[in-house]
């Protein structure tokens, strides 16, 4: 079933009205959509809506409303995703896995072996976000993530917001995500920031700032991954452990 982002003040009486124009050319243009079909809708308070379209005009699209309720489509705590930017399609992929695993943003890094400078990675945030948000439709997610402007590892680790911080670093970690579940859990609600590095790896310069800053340096195991795969596997072994954590 479809899935689109809709204002609340959109719904009424039990029924819903599409006026925005992107929602509109995608339902009523490229997907082609007909009285009778079934849309799933999803409102800024995470309501979700099961909806049948009752008609569409030149510039509107009208539904009905056959159920809501609030969405399940996130997780109990917040991944926030610290990455050094990779090039091209490698970074396309990194973003939308990111959004499809639950990241709350994703933070541009520029380490010091980063592929991209400042400037390049300044110019495809536009870009990234529009990947983020085309990746929440298609994984019906309650909440569209957002990529950050680009910052700096010192400035991050700093931010008193995360309340924890970890960091995947293979040549010098020191411990399993499973181990450091159980020294300190993650709880619920909780924001978790997670540090991938660029193909090239941190720095030893970056290795001495995690040491100094007590941030965990963790093992993915034996395998060498690459930067886009580290991403994915990193964050799924999270949301498996806290999921494990949480049952037991």
């Amino acid at each position: 079933m479809p899935h689109f982002f809709i204002k609340s003040d959109s719904v009424s009486d039990g029924n819903v009205k599409i006026t925005d124009r992107e929602n509109y050319n995608h339902i009523a243009k490229s997907l082609r959509a007909r009285a009778g079909e079934k849309l799933l809708l999803i409102d800024e308070n995470r309501i979700q809506y099961e909806t049948v379209i009752t008609n569409i005009t030149s510039g509107e699209i009208f539904c009905e409303i056959q159920n809501s309720y609030p969405s399940k489509r996130d997780l109990e705590f917040n991944i926030f995703l610290a990455q050094s930017p990779l090039r091209s399609d490698a970074q396309n992929f990194v973003i939308e896995k990111a959004t499809e695993l639950g990241v709350r943003s994703v933070y541009p890094v520029v380490t010091d072996n980063c592929a991209l400078n400042l400037q390049t990675v300044e110019k495809k945030i536009d870009r990234w976000n529009r990947i983020m948000y085309e990746a929440s439709k298609q994984c019906e997610r309650a909440v569209i993530p957002h990529c950050e402007t680009p910052s700096n590892l010192e400035n991050l680790i700093q931010d008193k917001k995360f309340h924890k911080i970890i960091a995947y670093c293979e040549r010098r970690a020191s411990k399993t995500i499973r181990e450091f579940f159980i020294e300190t859990p993650v709880k619920k609600s909780e924001n978790l920031l997670v540090i991938i590095g660029p193909e090239g790896g941190f720095s030893d310069r970056e290795f001495k700032m995690f040491e100094e800053n007590s941030i965990s340096m963790l093992t993915l195991g034996n395998l060498i991954l690459k930067a886009e795969t580290a991403v994915t596997v990193g964050l799924g072994n999270i949301i498996y452990e806290y999921e494990n954590f949480r049952k037991n």
